[in-house]
């Protein structure tokens, strides 16, 4: 009788680029002969691909710990990301962790498996962030209908509240001909949509002499794949040209997500920040001016050090006059090793929580007023999950759509009657 096929379980916090680096690793486990499970189930392994961006998501991986280690007492736990870089020596202490592995070591983890002695403490390897540089190709499939192809890591900004640069190091990627091998990979796997993904895309090729307008030049000419998303650009990054050639692109999805963080000049200049508040302005009017039918969203975050209530309600106004569609909202959380942490006059816990609330109500304003626009009228839908009798999936706009379900839809681009706003999705029909 052969020996039992050990089980392995994943778990990601945090962004694309981490969801698209985990499925990549889980790829490694079952080419040696690993079955992955899901993560509530009983697994031989456990692996935790984290986030530091802030103190909840260090939270949520401790719990992440905990609940592992009481489905399977006799498992091996190992964290990997962010948080695995900035404290490896703070997760070493936490009952029932194995095994921590730095940003580079994460993708050799298979060949430190053998490294772990049950009930023997635990293992960290770890290299210094400034000793990290080799790219490592990653991409997400299986798990979705989209893929999220990982083009570019690390950063070279220097912004005052991130951990990024500490966790993940300069800024790096692959040339444009290997980054279409992937995307070539992908589409005969039968994938429809690429998401490009980094910790800041916009400085792709700064390594290589090529730029991120010369990859997706190539990418639009790519066969198989009919949508190509960016994930996130930097609104200084994000060229009158890149704005250009995206609009006039049948594959470029007419959605932009465009990082804002505060809609204070002030708070920008603590923040470190490299635009001001018009030029943001001008880049969501360059936009809208070619494709009114656009979703912009931005990310912001309230609470940062010295953000009176005035600089709050110019972000509020700002905001509120921006013709975008929707805002992930980030409460302001103190990280170590940031000179944001050292900025005076922090804002209360209260004053946070009320401001982000705040934040929330427009943003819902924002997606609502946005999603009706396109009410009774017919947009192309790719599908891609199920779930509780629904198909869901999402306009080359980004709404989020669900009809009833029917398999044959899945992965599918549809023409859709979008009827009706429900529970932030539009209800549509086939």
């Amino acid at each position: 009788m052969g020996t039992p096929t050990k089980k392995v379980a994943f778990y990601t916090l945090g962004c694309k680029l981490n969801f698209s680096e985990t499925s990549t690793i889980a790829r490694d486990f079952v080419k040696y002969g690993f079955e992955k499970v899901e993560f509530d189930t009983v697994a031989d392994f456990y692996v935790i691909n984290t986030c530091s961006v802030t103190e909840n998501a260090d939270k949520e991986a401790r719990k992440l710990v905990r609940q592992a280690k009481r489905r399977n007492q006799n498992s091996s736990v190992v964290v990997i990301g962010c948080y695995a870089q900035l404290k490896p020596q703070e997760i070493s202490k936490m009952e029932n962790v194995d095994l921590v592995l730095g940003s580079e070591e994460k993708f050799k983890i298979l060949d430190y498996l053998d490294l772990l002695k049950l009930n023997q403490g635990p293992v960290v390897v770890h290299d210094e962030i400034s000793h990290v540089n080799e790219f490592v190709p990653s991409y997400s499939i299986g798990d979705r209908t989209r893929s999220y192809l990982k083009i570019q890591d690390g950063c070279n900004y220097t912004c005052s509240f991130c951990t990024i640069p500490l966790a993940r190091g300069r800024s790096r990627s692959d040339n444009i001909y290997n980054t279409i091998a992937a995307a070539k990979k992908l589409s005969h796997r039968g994938v429809k949509e690429l998401v490009l993904t980094g910790v800041n895309i916009g400085d792709y090729g700064n390594d290589s002499k090529e730029s991120f307008l010369d990859l997706l030049i190539e990418l639009d000419k790519l066969n198989g794949i009919t949508r190509i998303r960016i994930s996130s650009i930097e609104p200084n990054l994000l060229s009158d040209e890149l704005i250009e050639f995206c609009n006039s692109s049948k594959k470029i999805m007419p959605h932009y997500h465009i990082p804002l963080q505060s809609g204070s000049n002030k708070i920008l200049k603590l923040m470190r920040r490299r635009y001001d508040k018009l030029l943001y302005q001008s880049k969501v009017k360059k936009i809208k001016s070619m494709n009114p039918d656009a979703c912009i969203g931005a990310d912001i975050i309230v609470g940062f050090p010295s953000e009176t209530e005035n600089d709050f309600l110019d972000t509020y106004n700002f905001i509120s006059d921006l013709d975008i569609s929707y805002l992930h909202v980030f409460t302001y959380s103190e990280r170590k090793n940031t000179d944001a942490a050292l900025i005076p006059n922090p804002v209360s816990m209260y004053n946070r929580s009320r401001r982000r609330k705040m934040l929330h109500i427009l943003s819902e304003k924002k997606m609502r007023g946005f999603y009706s626009k396109f009410l009774n009228t017919k947009r192309n839908v790719l599908y891609e999950n199920k779930k509780n009798g629904y198909l869901y999936g999402h306009t080359d706009n980004y709404i989020k759509v669900k009809i009833k379900e029917s398999k044959k839809y899945i992965n599918t681009i549809q023409k859709t009657n979008l009827i009706t706003i429900q529970d932030k999705n539009v209800v549509g029909q086939i």
